[in-house]
């Protein structure tokens, strides 16, 4: 089977990490409501590898936060692009992520994410 996903990586503030966790945790639920089969998030540990650039540079990483790097994954490129149109327009998710981009707490800065569709090159399990 081919999967699809969408990658991301991002810095959150060291401090509200917490935060970010528990509004991350109801946005995976949504996300698989609108057809995911999966969806990851982990926060860095280890990022300087000799002879490669790092996320950190990436995202222009500040010295009090830390990278979340995470995936969703699909069953199609259709399923996806259904759920893309679907998920932003789900009430729930306003309540949610609109505190994260609110300048007085900046949880999440939408405009230092990167952010892309994969289609699967090689799997193995």
């Amino acid at each position: 089977m081919t999967h699809y996903i969408d990658g991301f990586v991002f810095p959150v503030p060291q401090k509200h990490l917490n935060d970010y966790k528990s509004v991350a945790e109801k946005v995976a639920e949504i996300w698989k409501e609108y057809g995911a089969l999966a969806y990851f998030e982990f926060v860095e540990e280890d990022l300087k590898v000799e002879g490669t650039r790092s996320f950190t540079e990436l995202v222009d990483l500040k010295e009090d936060e830390v990278i979340v790097f995470g995936w969703v994954l699909f069953p199609s490129k259709e399923t996806r692009d259904l759920a893309n149109k679907q998920v932003p327009n789900d009430p729930r998710m306003a309540e949610l992520v609109g505190p994260l981009t609110d300048p007085e707490r900046l949880i999440f800065d939408a405009e230092r994410m990167v952010y892309g569709g994969f289609q699967s090159l090689v799997q193995s399990s």
